[in-house]
């Protein structure tokens, strides 16, 4: 499974961007700076990838750091899935 790939799938269809997840790099700005990410988006993202990706995400896990950028997003996941 191409991880980057299936996160930029996912927050593109939850925060409905239209395809803007495409130009994202590991260093692009998420919370904050997107403004369709908000608390509630957060809580379907997180809901999004426990169902989609079989993760499962502790309320410890989860911190303003996690949504920092597309890349902690990214890297968030993969030590999800390795765990």
């Amino acid at each position: 499974m191409d991880i980057t790939k299936e996160v930029r799938r996912i927050l593109d269809d939850v925060l409905s961007l239209n395809g803007r997840s495409a130009a994202f790099t590991h260093d692009t700005p998420l919370l904050g700076a997107i403004p369709e990410l908000d608390s509630m988006a957060v809580v379907t993202l997180i809901t999004t990838l426990e169902d989609q990706l079989g993760l499962v995400v502790d309320d410890d896990d989860i911190g303003g750091a996690t949504f920092a950028t597309f890349g902690s997003l990214t890297d968030f996941v993969s030590n999800k899935l390795a765990s």
